[in-house]
């Protein structure tokens, strides 16, 4: 091998090794930030992640929403008709936030089964379900028709 070769391949072989190690570490730093989405029924079957940032959702289980008065602490149960969860956040929560509609909640899963939420995103209207929520009700067996009548009714009860 004459010596331009030699430098030449040693120039592709450092390209090649850089071009590893970028892809490595940028897949490592986005596999921290990742948030996967679990509904109520996968977490109760032990499928997610313990102290790791995720996302859950589901319907907020009318009767469930327990505010303390002395702060901003609120916990709340969150259902796929199937399991519950029980949440705490302690915060603001968003103005279209109540029971029986769905909500989705980014936090942590605790060891004593518990999930504290970093925030609480609320849905835009009385049409809107977030996917990750309409998938995991239809895998529960209920479909966008029952969450529209269950959503109606609440609505109707909150106006009297």
């Amino acid at each position: 091998m004459t010596p331009k070769r030699r430098q030449k391949l040693l120039i592709i072989l450092g390209c090649l090794m850089l071009t590893a190690l970028a892809v490595g570490l940028t897949l490592y730093a986005l596999r921290a930030n990742i948030n996967l989405f679990f509904s109520p029924v996968q977490i109760a079957q032990g499928d997610a992640p313990v102290e790791r940032t995720i996302r859950a959702g589901g319907m907020v289980k009318e009767g469930s929403v327990i505010r303390d008065p002395q702060s901003l602490d609120v916990e709340f149960q969150i259902t796929d008709y199937v399991d519950e969860l029980g949440v705490a956040y302690s915060g603001i929560l968003p103005d279209l936030f109540r029971e029986g509609q769905g909500v989705v909640v980014i936090g942590k899963l605790q060891n004593d089964g518990r999930f504290v939420a970093d925030k609480v995103l609320a849905r835009h209207d009385e049409n809107y379900m977030p996917p990750e929520v309409a998938q995991a009700l239809e895998e529960a067996g209920y479909s966008a028709a029952d969450y529209q009548a269950k959503a109606a009714e609440v609505g109707q009860r909150l106006e009297q």
